[in-house]
């Protein structure tokens, strides 16, 4: 591939810093101007990432390097397919959780609201590190400033809850983040560099019992973040976060770049060939399948709105690391666009409960009876992206979960294609209930009998997201080419190894 120098890569990262400092300087005086400063500093980041994608697509790496820590350990970004895909989800969702949150906080009359849209800022600054880091080093320290800078929101209703979740949510990530930098350690002393590269570069250094050693650090460096079971334990906690906390955190940031950094370990550290020799690609496997089926048989069994959704994150980043270390070229390529996909499809899930709450003050499904013939709209968008999550169109877990099916059958692997089929029921299960409740049954007392939807600031984003996640299953090249550039990561991994 052609590399290119390009200091845009460091204006994505820059972009919504530059806006997390001009938030704080305008605080409270004018609430207009700093959410404006959100969400200029949103549009600004998305179209210097689309600006990137014709250079990705003519198989072009884009290069910036602040500065070389040591020999062979520069920190540096680098955009290339895989970086791009996240990016997109990113800088794109973004957009639609700056003026979703603006209706939320408003609509609820929050505090801290400076504190909250900073934090928000300095996330998706940290995101995009995460996103176009060129190594292991550049991607730990953007992914530990992330973790510092989640905390806040977590922490936001200061409640003895939230600090209980907040604390929680810290021990685990920053524990975490230590494990991961132990191992960076000894990778860097075997081999002299840390640069993700296609296909992995670890092949040919160290004894198979270092290696495997390495390979379970890593995983339980990243997994805490991707909820991988029994790591998962703060993810439920941390839902006592404002909502466009709770869609940041399963959509967009936190547990994306947990499963992000999973599929780095295993497609630019170790690669295919390594990891087929070790023999720990199908550890790994059984690991994430049976998180796969606990986490969805847990969601079956809670009430609360929001802990089922975040089950259903777990059971969904589980299968896009299934679809990663089944190592063949269409599900890895199901793999990357399911977590795209995915980014779409939830964070409108978790914008309908906001929603609903702001709405209503509700926060369980049992309290949902009726109210989609009150918020038509919000619930409609609710039904096509619960049902995408399964796999049904028109929303794009179908494509995701179609390449995922296409690739397990490639390498034979009928027992976790019935993992995958399993879990699809499974979705219907939890998410079949809420629809009924919202359209089908008796409504509660405090369901208008006329249509009242949230605010247009919250209801807005809701119906965008929707509407891409259709677009994207019509139309998955359309605009982005997202399907062009998940095919092309895929390609150059298996061709790289």
């Amino acid at each position: 591939m052609e590399v290119v120098s390009s200091i845009t890569p460091l204006l994505t990262v820059l972009v919504s810093a530059v806006g997390a400092c001009l938030i704080l300087a305008t605080g409270e005086r004018n609430r207009n101007l700093r959410e404006s400063w959100t969400i200029i500093a949103a549009v600004i980041k998305f179209a210097l990432v689309v600006s990137m994608v014709p250079l990705v697509l003519e198989g072009k790496v884009i290069e910036f390097t602040f500065i070389n820590l040591a020999p062979g350990l520069p920190l540096q970004l680098k955009v290339e397919p895989f970086g791009m895909l996240f990016a997109l989800l990113a800088s794109t969702l973004w957009i639609a959780t700056s003026f979703y949150s603006i209706g939320y906080m408003r609509g609820l009359n929050e505090h801290a609201q400076t504190r909250y849209f900073f934090c928000f800022a300095v996330c998706l600054s940290a995101t995009m590190g995460i996103a176009f880091a060129g190594n292991l080093i550049t991607f730990f320290i953007f992914y530990e400033i992330l973790t510092v800078a989640t905390y806040p929101l977590v922490m936001h209703m200061e409640t003895e809850e939230a600090y209980l979740g907040s604390r929680k949510y810290l021990v685990y990530t920053l524990v975490a983040g230590v494990v991961l930098l132990f191992a960076l350690a000894i990778i860097y002393s075997m081999t002299g560099t840390l640069d993700f590269t296609p296909g992995g570069f670890l092949a040919g250094h160290g004894t198979t019992g270092l290696l495997i050693f390495l390979f379970v650090l890593l995983i339980m460096g990243c997994g805490v973040k991707a909820g991988i079971m029994p790591l998962h334990e703060w993810l439920p906690t941390a839902m006592v976060a404002p909502t466009p906390v709770s869609a940041l955190l399963h959509a967009v940031a936190v547990v994306k770049a947990g499963v992000f950094g999973i599929l780095r370990i295993i497609l630019y550290v170790f690669g295919p060939s390594l990891l087929h020799d070790l023999g720990v690609w199908l550890i790994l496997a059984y690991v994430v399948s049976f998180t796969i089926i606990v986490s969805a048989m847990i969601a079956l069994a809670q009430d609360n709105f929001k802990r089922r959704l975040a089950f259903s994150t777990v059971n969904n980043l589980a299968i896009i690391i299934l679809g990663a270390i089944i190592l063949t070229n269409n599900s890895i390529t199901g793999g990357m666009l399911h977590l795209v996909n995915h980014g779409f499809m939830k964070i409108a899930l978790f914008f309908v409960a906001g929603a609903v709450f702001v709405k209503t003050h509700k926060k369980n499904v049992s309290d949902l009876d009726g109210l989609g013939r009150q918020m038509p709209l919000t619930f409609g968008a609710f039904t096509i992206c619960a049902l995408g999550l399964a796999g049904v169109p028109p929303a794009c877990g179908f494509i995701s979960k179609w390449f995922l099916c296409l690739g397990f059958l490639e390498a034979k692997e009928i027992f976790f294609l019935i993992v995958l089929l399993t879990s699809a029921m499974l979705d219907i299960a939890f998410f079949g209930p809420i629809i009924y409740r919202a359209f089908f049954a008796k409504a509660k007392s405090y369901v208008s009998p006329h249509f009242d939807e949230a605010p247009m600031f919250m209801v807005i984003p809701i119906l965008f997201t929707a509407a891409v996640s259709v677009m994207l299953c019509v139309s998955p090249n359309a605009f982005v080419h997202v399907f062009d550039i998940a095919r092309m990561a895929a390609r150059s991994i298996l061709g790289a190894g």
